[in-house]
């Protein structure tokens, strides 16, 4: 076979990498009759971050996308993004659970698994690889593609080896951060192809501006399997655009075949979703040639960006970028794609937020360092270890070793909120977020994240999104007797407890300092009606027995009630930021005063959480 098939990944990594993976299944059904007649080799539908994002944003139940999509594309295969032992979750889940959801993601329509591990430790791939194949299903081994003094395209070759002695039908290179150049494609493709008798799939972000190319080489060096998004969701931290492709292979012997017609009118449409979510986009889905130093993979980085956007922080992207190599250096330079790449990037946040490196440390961080995720590439700092763990024993073997089977218990603690086997395994991946889904779906109170904040160009006010909110800008006041003309001009950063305004007061420029007390949370719909009050605003930190956070995020857990006699150090608070969780320890030893949280409760860095007496 000469001719090159390609995968479009429009419907799942080309959105994840450009609107931080906000696609509705509503806006993916009308053209799925016309991606279904161009003749891709498949369609990625499912995986990465689409699970976790429908649960939490889009209150969507995940499987019965995937069924309304496989009914939806009868004669494509579907594909998806499996992270090996860790599924679509950030830890490792036991065997039991892996099996289960293959088992369950095959039976609803799933044709191909593209299955990873972040380390490349070939261990955790191997539950997945028989599941996948036990199911009759296309299994893809990969390898995550990554730079350092430690990585080599003979490593490389070994690890396709090593897949394909593990049952795998093909393998992919999946270059999550488009670090890939024309030679290094060439080499590695050229490699693999001469130690393995399986189909080599090239997965390559255009981050760098090298995608294309390296996608050229990699078919003159023997690649008959690419991946590309259709035009109006490629380029930058997605992919190569499809029509380019398609034009590019035509009068060679490497012609896709595709029709460049049809793919205009696809192309079309998803130009005009794409307006929808805008609220979404950021400033960082360029190309950006800094990714060859960061390595920031694609389907991070827009995340990433609307993570600081939500803490204020936005302003602090560069100095993320410029800590994240740093800190993968320290961690024994693990490849950068999901749970590694969040557990970096979240470190990095955590370092810079501070302002001092590893004073605060994830759990998922620990977790890494004692083993929990597999062996790291090269050796990690021993003082950042110190640091974090101490002397705590590091595991050696495969982590889903020392993991009971889960199935059952999960689906004990869920009880009768599960509708189906499938509810279960949401469960097992997001055990709150699922909760939630769960209980408002029975409630029938599932309201969706809006897909943007005002209306697209030439739509009217009347028209626009019901999450939009008018805030008035200019208006009159009168004040005992007194009648002043109002107008805003300025404002400082949103979100912050004291903010400047900048306003024109009968002509007179005027600044005031806006100091929040207490909220109001708004409903949806043209009405703005009053939902709720929050609590007004805790105490700022002013003794040393004060527990603070060191950026915002939510409670998760309380671990101390009122009364306990605490040692410094020990952990009282568990918070959750950018899906990391993170221990909050006591600053001194004493008795706890007052518990200011509770579970759920959003906190930012300037509040008191708990306080503590000194003994």
């Amino acid at each position: 076979m000469d001719s090159v098939q390609i995968t479009d990944t429009v419907l799942r990594d080309g959105h994840q990498s450009l609107i931080a993976t906000r696609m509705r299944t509503e806006d993916m059904l009308p053209i799925c009759a016309e991606l279904d007649a161009v003749g891709y080799w498949s369609l990625e539908v499912w995986g990465g971050a689409t699970f976790d994002a429908c649960l939490r944003f889009l209150k969507e139940d995940p499987w019965e996308r995937l069924r309304q999509l496989r009914a939806a594309l009868p004669n494509t295969r579907l594909q998806m993004l499996l992270r090996g032992q860790n599924l679509l979750g950030y830890r490792h889940y036991a065997d039991d659970l892996v099996r289960a959801f293959v088992e369950r993601a095959a039976a609803l329509g799933m044709d191909v698994f593209r299955i990873f591990d972040a380390l490349n430790d070939l261990r955790n791939l191997r539950t997945a690889i028989e599941a996948t194949r036990e199911a009759g299903k296309h299994a893809q081994g990969t390898i995550c593609y990554t730079t350092s003094p430690v990585h080599d395209t003979a490593a490389f070759v070994a690890q396709g080896r090593e897949l394909a002695a593990m049952g795998c039908d093909s393998i992919a290179i999946k270059d999550m951060a488009g670090l890939l150049t024309p030679t290094a494609t060439e080499a590695l493709v050229k490699g693999l192809l001469d130690a393995v008798d399986l189909p080599v799939h090239l997965h390559s972000h255009a981050t760098a501006g090298l995608a294309e190319m390296c996608q050229l080489k990699a078919i003159e060096a023997g690649c008959r399997h690419i991946d590309t998004a259709i035009s109006s969701f490629a380029g930058g931290t997605s992919h190569p655009p499809t029509e380019s492709m398609v034009a590019a292979l035509r009068d060679t012997p490497w012609d896709s075949g595709l029709d460049l017609e049809r793919l205009q009118h696809i192309a079309a449409y998803f130009r005009e979703v794409r307006r929808k979510y805008r609220a979404f986009e950021s400033d960082f889905t360029g190309v950006d040639t800094r990714v060859q130093v960061n390595q920031v993979p694609g389907g991070m980085i827009s995340n990433l960006a609307n993570q600081l956007r939500e803490q204020n922080a936005l302003d602090r992207m560069d100095e993320v970028l410029a800590e994240i190599p740093h800190v993968r250096a320290d961690l024994g330079y693990p490849p950068l794609v999901t749970p590694t790449s969040q557990i970096v990037g979240t470190q990095a946040v955590l370092n810079v937020l501070t302002g001092q490196r590893y004073q605060s440390v994830s759990n998922e961080v620990k977790r890494y360092l004692q083993g929990g995720y597999g062996q790291p590439p090269a050796a990690i700092d021993p003082e950042v270890r110190m640091q974090a763990v101490g002397n705590a024993e590091t595991l050696e073997g495969r982590p889903a070793d020392l993991l009971k089977p889960e199935l059952g218990q999960l689906r004990e603690d869920l009880g009768e909120l599960a509708d189906s086997d499938e509810d279960v395994l949401s469960y097992a991946l997001f055990a709150d977020v699922a909760r939630q889904f769960l209980q408002a779906r029975r409630a029938g109170t599932l309201v969706p994240e809006a897909p943007s904040v005002a209306p697209v160009e030439g739509e009217s006010p009347a028209t626009a999104t019901d999450a939009q909110r008018r805030a008035p800008t200019e208006f009159n006041i009168t004040l005992h007797g007194e009648s002043y003309h109002v107008r805003i001009t300025g404002s400082g950063h949103k979100g912050q407890p004291e903010r400047h305004f900048y306003l024109d007061v009968d002509g007179m420029p005027v600044e005031a300092l806006v100091e929040t007390l207490d909220e109001l949370v708004l409903s949806g719909g043209a009405e703005g009606a009053i939902a709720t009050t929050i609590s007004g605003r805790r105490p700022r930190p002013s003794a040393p027995g004060h527990v603070a956070t060191a950026m915002p995020g939510n409670i998760v857990s309380v671990l101390v009630e009122e009364g306990a006699a605490v040692s410094a150090g020990q952990a009282v608070l568990v918070t959750e930021a950018m899906k990391m969780e993170t221990e909050i320890q006591a600053p001194i030893a004493g008795t706890v005063k007052r518990v200011l949280v509770r579970k759920g409760d959003a906190v930012n860095p300037d509040e008191t959480l708990i306080e503590i007496e000194p003994t």
